[in-house]
Parts: structure tokens; sequence; C-alpha cells
């Protein structure tokens, strides 16, 4: 017979998960209600789990949970200093794919390229340079994604949302034999302007089946846009991979 104290020893412990499965089931349905509206399918889209400050154990909750409800899954590091806990038992060698999301600076090209089969952050020349070198040092092919700014905005990276400015990096990494451009990511517009965030993510669906046609690569078919406040647009208007938080985890540890 179970005793009180280990009763509530057990609620206590399970209560964290549920509320994690209860904010995940509704991320979920948002993303299965806005494809349905758009005619697509919620399960092609990938949850990229944005797991910055997230420990192990909170991650490895997560993709079982998502696991147990047949969804595409990734986990995505924005900082390079946090690679190094994906190396613990509950996490390495899970099978999930791992991606890198934040801004990247040359010098931690080597860790990048050791832990992300997906870049998202290729948001200069220099970055596509470092990372093609480290990767034929290591002997390995990684995926990226050219980081485009569709809002304008000062504050964000990437180059500017034209088929012009992203014509030489888009020959830069068809060239290389490391780096395979699939794809295209932004940040939606920073305002509660719902007309103002649309038009920035409609935009990269736009650059991305210009630079399709226009340098016929069928494979460049990747869009990384849409986060908490956004996805449903980001799903609307075509998006591939959503970037997920604390709509999923809940709130970071201050």
């Amino acid at each position: 017979m179970t005793s009180p104290a280990s009763a509530s020893d057990d609620e206590s412990s399970s209560a964290p998960t549920a509320r994690v499965a209860a904010r995940l089931d509704e991320v979920l349905s948002r993303i299965d209600g806005a494809a349905a509206r758009a005619g697509r399918d919620g399960r092609e889209i990938t949850l990229l789990l944005a797991t910055k400050t997230r420990t192990p154990e909170e991650i490895a909750a997560v993709i079982d949970l998502l696991r147990a409800r047949d969804r595409r899954i990734a986990v995505g590091e924005n900082r390079a200093q946090e690679i190094a806990k994906h190396a613990d038992p509950l996490l390495a060698d899970n099978g999930v794919p791992r991606h890198f999301i934040g801004r990247l600076q040359t010098n931690k090209a080597r860790d990048v390229v050791a832990f992300a089969e997906l870049i998202h952050s290729v948001d200069r020349v220099e970055i596509a340079d470092a990372l093609e070198r480290r990767a034929a040092m290591a002997g390995l092919a990684r995926d990226v994604l050219i980081q485009v700014n569709t809002s304008g905005e000062e504050s964000k990276g990437g180059f500017a949302p034209t088929t012009e400015a992203l014509g030489p990096i888009i020959q830069r990494l068809r060239a290389s034999e490391t780096l395979r451009p699939v794809g295209l990511m932004t940040i939606g517009a920073n305002t509660t302007d719902e007309r103002a965030v649309r038009a920035s993510l409609r935009g990269l669906r736009e650059l991305r089946d210009d630079i399709r046609r226009q340098h016929d690569l069928p494979e460049f078919e990747q869009l990384s846009m849409g986060m908490s406040g956004d996805l449903e647009i980001a799903v609307d208007e075509g998006a591939t991979i959503v970037r997920v938080g604390s709509a999923v985890f809940g709130p970071r540890a201050q």
C-alpha cells in the first residue's frame, strides 16, 4: 500500500510533466489548426525545441512526449556554449536531429559543425567560409539555411530579402563540397501589427520559391520561421520548421 508521503512525492514529481504535456498539446493544436486552415498536414511540420538554458532532463521529457504523439522533432541550440549538455546520456545518440539556431561567431564554427546537422544562421559569407573550413577538417557534410532579414530591422542579422542579394551566397554554397543549402530562415517582424508580421513571413516563402526556380534547386525547400507568438501565421505562410521554447517548456529560470 502506498504511504501518504510517497503518494505526495509521486504527485509532485508528475505535476511538472503534466504541465509540460498540456503546454505541448496546446502548441500542437495551434500548429494543426493553422495547417488545416491552410490545407496542410500539421504532422509534416517540424517542431524544433529551442532548448536554451534547458536541462537534459527537461529536453528528454519533451522528446518522449513528442514521440508518443508521432510528431516531427528537432532540438535547437542558439548558444554554442550549451552544446556540451547534449552529450548527456539522456540525449546522446537519441536519433533526434540537432540544429543550431543562434547567431554564430566564426570561432565557434568547429563546435557547431560537430553538433548540428542543420545550421539555420548563415547570415554572412564569413560564416559560410568558417563552416565550410571546419566541416572539411572534420570530414562532415552539413545542411544550412540562409538567414534573411525580411523585416528590415537593424537589430536582426541576415541577408537582404532579394534574389540579387542572395545570388552570391547561393552560388558560394552550391560550390561547396561540405555545405548544402536547403532553404531559408527568418525571424518575423517584431510588432503587434499582424499584417507586418505576415508580410515578413510571406516574403520568405516567395523568396524561397524564386530561388528554387531561378537556380534550379528543387532541394531548396525548407522555411524556418515562426515562434511562439507568430507560429499560426508562419504555418499559414508555409513554414516547414517552427521554433518553440518557453511555450512548451514553461518560463525560464531567472
